[in-house]
């Protein structure tokens, strides 16, 4: 069970393409937004769409591949955990940022033509 413990699975569409950091020990880091989309009926019956955006970040190999395919608006599938981190900004007011820390990257888009 505590496999479970702060594991998320997100299927969705980058928002852009991964912006790609290499570190001085030649790690790479690839950060992303990425949208999910839920939809459901209204009380009229109405097909409503609801999006969340999710911060992603992804390290090492699996962000060689990141770097490689994926692309904004092709679906992808993600599996990771939550990362909650805090800042000061320039003025002193405390900024929170949640991210997904992803691990496994599935490519869902299909074949580019």
């Amino acid at each position: 069970m505590s496999t479970l413990r702060n594991k998320v699975q997100l299927i969705g569409n980058p928002g852009s393409d991964p912006e790609i950091k290499t570190m001085e020990n030649g790690n790479k880091l690839a950060k992303f937004s990425m949208a999910t989309n839920e939809n459901y009926k209204n009380a009229k019956g109405e097909k409503v769409t609801e999006t969340q955006w999710h911060n992603i970040v992804i390290w090492g190999k699996t962000a060689e591949i990141a770097e490689k395919f994926v692309k904004k608006g092709k679906e992808i599938g993600i599996e990771g955990k939550i990362n909650n981190k805090s800042y000061e900004d320039s003025e002193g007011n405390k900024k929170y940022i949640t991210e997904i820390v992803a691990h496994e990257l599935l490519l869902l888009g299909g074949k580019e033509s």
